[in-house]
């Protein structure tokens, strides 16, 4: 699942994320209002967290925007703002949900959690991704393949999904150091390499189908057919 992550305080902007990644998410951040509303406009998220003292707006009228815009997803707000009536106006303003800070990581993801629970569709092709017989659980953060689980650590989760939301096409090195690692520079690093190469090990087996083919200079690309 995709999250947007708005957050101006570069410290928790970083916890932030690098715990929900941890937790099997994909995380995009935001430092301001224009910064979350050209991404909005250009990807689909799940769910957004968004701190209300942000530096060019306030973060209820980032919500407020947003919503007018078209924007369904869920919204967790974050909040130094600790007062009834500031919580109210969070809730009635576009939030569907309101932590004050300081928080508790573990309170964070189950309201998160919660959210995106609630919010998704009851058809099956709103929790789940399926790539011939690869099978992508976003609800229990699984993945299958031919009906058998594979053991995924969180990061190679994300990775996977990345893949499988492109399967058929070819994705960069660093399209995936960008939105899987959220560096938005290129260092000089076998992050990916690795990680692919854990999780070929993983979903391509001896006995099945290879899914995952690297192209050598180029980059990734997973089997859709």
């Amino acid at each position: 699942m995709r999250l947007l992550l708005v957050e101006d305080e570069p410290e928790i902007q970083s916890f932030v994320k690098q715990s929900l990644v941890e937790a099997g998410y994909e995380v995009h951040t935001a430092d301001d209002g224009i910064a979350a509303s050209q991404l909005v406009s250009k990807y689909a998220y799940h769910g957004l967290i968004v701190d209300l003292g942000l530096p060019d707006q306030d973060g209820i009228d980032l919500i407020l925007q947003l919503r007018r815009s078209g924007m369904s997803s869920p919204v967790l707000i974050l909040s130094a703002r600790r007062s009834v009536d500031d919580r109210v106006k969070g809730l009635e303003q576009g939030g569907d949900d309101y932590l004050t800070k300081p928080f508790a990581l573990a309170e964070l993801l189950a309201r998160l959690r919660n959210l995106l629970r609630r919010n998704l569709a009851t058809g099956e092709e709103a929790t789940r991704l399926r790539i011939l017989d690869l099978e992508l659980d976003f609800i229990s953060r699984r993945a299958s393949r031919s009906g058998e689980i594979l053991n995924l650590s969180p990061q190679e989760f994300v990775l996977l999904a990345y893949l499988c939301r492109h399967a058929g096409r070819v994705v960069t090195r660093s399209m995936l150091l960008s939105e899987v690692w959220g560096m938005r520079i290129q260092p000089d690093t076998n992050i990916v390499d690795v990680h692919i190469y854990r999780l070929r090990g993983k979903v391509d087996t001896e006995g099945r189908e290879p899914l995952i083919k690297t192209l050598r200079g180029i980059g990734y690309v997973l089997k859709d057919r």
